[in-house]
Parts: structure tokens; sequence; C-alpha cells
């Protein structure tokens, strides 16, 4: 009884808190992921990641636990929406900035992934196990970031100042390069193909298709076409 009453005293303590700052909750229907949107489809996703990554294999709960909890690090990781409009901004907001107040960080490991399972210990054919997750997942997340940008209705919709994920091949664990678009270079047809973008490291010219909106930006450029199409549809009505 001592339970209920402190988890309902925490629960009217958390509206009573995020009310007193504007905040409003939305929820979704019970069993209607499909109405979450962009966290169920990460959550499919990383389900799908680890069910191909563990396949067979069984861990003991230990092992199961550590697992988890380190891939729900990385998943934490990824980049939401920049942290701020100034141009020369190259930090994002990320999940682990609402659980933290910060940025996670971990700990570099060697990579594992080309050595074989039984040449490796205990600890390190779990990181062997993560990292594989890792890298299927990263793979997953980046196609369904591609698509629902292509849903939007404006696959080359990149515009300069964007902030962009790049896709760069063997990057290890929580690592999101992430860079600006300083200029884009249309070609005869005016349709966008590459685009010079500025990292940290310097400036580079990359293929839009290695290019990923922000999740967040993609919403706010599928609000502004459904807005600019709602302004022409008035403006029709009114001649």
């Amino acid at each position: 009884m001592h339970r209920l009453f402190s988890i309902k005293h925490n629960k009217e303590k958390l509206i009573n808190e995020c009310s007193s700052k504007g905040i409003t909750w939305r929820f979704i229907p019970p069993r209607a992921p499909n109405f979450g949107g962009l966290w169920e489809a990460a959550v499919k996703t990383a389900k799908s990641s680890l069910v191909k990554t563990i396949g067979c294999r069984k861990l003991s709960y230990e092992d199961m636990v550590t697992v988890l909890y380190q891939i729900e690090a990385n998943m934490n990781t990824r980049p939401l929406t920049p942290l701020s409009d100034d141009p020369t901004e190259l930090d994002a907001l990320t999940p682990g900035h609402f659980l933290t107040g910060g940025p996670l960080l971990t700990l570099p490991d060697p990579q594992y992934t080309e050595i074989p399972t039984n040449r490796l210990r205990h600890y390190q054919q779990l990181q062997q196990l993560i990292q594989h997750h890792w890298q299927r997942w990263r793979k997953e997340y980046l196609t369904e970031l591609n698509q629902q940008w292509q849903k939007s209705g404006s696959p080359v919709d990149i515009r300069v100042g964007q902030m962009v994920l790049l896709q760069e091949d063997g990057k290890p664990s929580v690592a999101w390069p992430l860079a600006r678009i300083e200029a884009v270079q249309p070609g005869d047809d005016d349709i966008i193909r590459v685009a010079t973008i500025k990292t940290r490291r310097g400036t580079y010219i990359r293929p839009i298709h290695r290019l990923f909106p922000l999740p967040f930006d993609q919403q706010l450029a599928v609000q502004q076409q459904q807005r600019a199409a709602a302004e022409s549809e008035e403006k029709l009505l009114e001649n």
C-alpha cells in the first residue's frame, strides 16, 4: 500500500511540476504503437536488429542486462535537432540530454567485430555483440531517416545552414558525424545532388544520398509544406 501511495504521489508531483512550466502531455491510445511515430519506429528497429544480432544465442540475466543497458545508451546518443539556430553550431540535442542534462559519454572499446568469437573473453564477446548491434541498428536507423524524408515529398530539400548526419563507414559506437550545409551544387536539371559541408575537421564535398536531415528537421519541413499548401488553398478560395 505504501509503494502504491508513493507511486501516486510521485506521479502527481511530476504532473504539477510539468503544469507549472507549461508542459503538456499527449498520450497515444493503448496498444496503438503506430500512433507513436518516430519513437515507436526507433523501438521497432531496435527490437528487430536485436533479434537478428542475438539469434539463437543464450544469454544469462546479467549478460542480457549488460547488453540492453549499453544498447539503450547507444540509442540515446542519436541526434534529434540542433541545439541552437547558430549556423556554426555542430552540437545536437539527444535523448541523453533529457536523462542526464548532457550528452551521454562512453569509454572507447577496441573493435571486436572482425575477431572470431572463440578468441575473445566473455566480456569481449558481449562487447562484440553490442558492436554488431550498433552497426546493424545504425544502418537501419539511417535508412528509416531517409524513408521518412522521402515521404515528406522533398527527398532533395537540402538547404544552406542545415544540420545533417553523415553516413561514414567504420565509425565506433555512439559516433554520429554531424555537419552543416555550406553550399549546394544543383545540376543542369536544377536537382541538387552534391553539397559542400562543414564538419569539425574541415570542409568537404559529399553526395546528398550520404546526408541525412535530423528527424525533427524533417517534421518541420513537413509542417512548412502543409502550411504553404493550406495558405495557397486559402488564396485560391479567396480569388
